[in-house]
């Protein structure tokens, strides 16, 4: 027995168009009209959106932080992100100091595996380079279905590797089939600017964006692609925040240069008067890169709009603001960096993008889900809608309008930095590769059902082409 989607509007990255959509087991079978079996269950979802399901590629679940570890973990933050509209995320497996890769894949799949209610893949990222490392890249692109790695420039004596270390990485990615993703922030500037802001005095929130400013992450854009161009081998700069790193983006591609990025909601629709907020309310805002002036909001969505950002992930990093944000109530370094957002993701997207026009409803699916799956090995298994394709699908209904607040959302953590937000649409159904994970807006789901994707490795387009 099937299930038909009946009377609906199908949106992919490319077309949008009037169709029923049959599913038969985890695969979508039929596309057309009048494809209903016997025996075939059939959901009328007329006025309705339906979208390949959302593809978060920058998630951090249960990442440890010295004494204590993210707010969510992948059975909270994958509920979260399953009932907002997202299938599948892309976490962040973390080798730290000492360990070989192996090992750090070998403690993510521990956290997630049979925790999950989203498929879900991992980036790899290092933070101790040596000969071993560069090895063992090949062997988890190869025999693990990881074909991504991320390296930080950011986070001295903590993550921060070198630039032989980078140079090193990227020439190993482009000769094994993996792309490097890499955190752009020059680390020892940061490292400078809080030490002298600590010395003196300087410890509220409001001094964290002052500590890493802009000119520090379009530093380290261009430096990064610079390596990527000698080691010729492609690239993917996160969560980009600022005019300066896009215009340095822009031009990189304009050269032919294979380099893709990313932003996020918060540097969309967030600025940095947030960090004045009354008291310590700004520490819910402390993130890395930080918000930036209201003025690099425009310039990023013309960005998304031009393609010269390819995807919209959520950096989706949690501390609770009680018990984790205020360990540094005296001193703005000690504020655990990041934010939630991974339930949030699609209808602020929507709502903030397509329905005032800075986005057209196929540059919405392309940036959240399409052009993810393309970049990291999952298209068309996901990514799009089409026969063959795993039926993860979103039914949108738009006519559903709401307020966002940290009541009403599934996020284990006790704030949202989107409080009091309006949106417009709703998640109404949710198809996990043919499961009905949630139905009338309510998870449907009595367990997690995701699966580990193991990804192809990456393939390089001709110089100058794109996604």
């Amino acid at each position: 027995m099937g299930i038909v989607l009946n009377g609906g509007t199908i949106v992919t990255a490319a077309d949008n168009y009037q169709a029923d959509v049959r599913i038969d087991g985890e695969k979508i079978v039929a596309i057309g009209h009048e494809i209903k079996q016997p025996e075939d269950q059939v959901i009328n979802v007329d006025g309705c959106l339906i979208f390949p399901g959302g593809i978060d590629p920058h998630t951090h679940f249960d990442l440890p932080m010295g004494t204590f570890s993210t707010s969510d973990d992948f059975l909270s933050g994958s509920l979260a992100a399953v009932l907002g509209g997202t299938t599948t995320i892309l976490d962040y497996a973390t080798q730290f100091k000492g360990e070989t890769l192996k090992t750090g894949l070998e403690n993510w799949h521990v956290k997630a595996d049979g925790r999950s209610y989203v498929d879900f893949g991992f980036h790899m990222a290092i933070t101790d380079w040596n000969d071993q490392v560069a090895r063992e890249m090949t062997d988890l692109v190869n025999n693990e279905g990881i074909s991504s790695f991320k390296l930080y420039m950011a986070y001295k004596n903590i993550l921060q590797v070198d630039d032989g270390a980078l140079l090193k990485a990227l020439r190993q990615a482009g000769q094994c089939g993996a792309l490097v993703c890499v955190h752009c922030e020059n680390g020892d500037v940061v490292d400078y600017l809080v030490k002298e802001a600590r010395a003196n005095g300087q410890t509220a929130p409001y001094y964290h964006p002052l500590t890493r400013p802009p000119e520090a992450e379009a530093e380290a854009t261009n430096r990064v692609i610079t390596l990527a161009q000698i080691a010729e081998a492609p690239v993917y700069i996160v969560h980009l925040t600022c005019s300066g790193a896009l215009e340095i983006v822009v031009d990189a591609k304009d050269r032919g240069l294979e380099v893709y990025a990313e932003t996020c909601p918060q540097y969309l629709l967030l600025d940095d008067s947030y960090y004045r907020l009354e008291g310590f309310n700004g520490a819910k805002y402390v993130i890395s890169p930080p918000l930036r002036s209201v003025n690099n909001q425009e310039r990023l969505w013309s960005g998304l709009g031009s393609g010269a950002i390819d995807t919209i992930a959520t950096d989706h990093c949690s501390f609770n603001y009680q018990g984790q944000k205020d360990l540094g109530i005296n001193d703005f370094s000690k504020i655990p960096s990041g934010a939630p957002g991974v339930e949030t993701r699609m209808g602020l997207l929507y709502t903030y993008g397509v329905m005032t026009g800075k986005l057209t409803i196929n540059e919405f699916v392309a940036q959240t889900s399409t052009n993810a799956a393309k970049l990291f090995g999952l298209f068309p298994r996901k990514g799009t809608i089409a026969p063959g394709s795993d039926a993860d699908l979103v039914v949108w209904n738009p006519q559903v309008s709401s307020t966002i607040t940290v009541e009403a959302l599934h996020q284990q953590v006790d704030y949202t930095p989107y409080e009091g937000f309006n949106q417009k649409g709703q998640a109404k159904h949710v198809f996990l590769r043919g499961q009905h994970v949630v139905k009338d807006g309510q998870l449907q789901a009595t367990r997690p059902t995701g699966i580990y994707l193991s990804r192809k490795p990456f393939l390089k387009r001709k110089v100058g082409g794109n996604v």
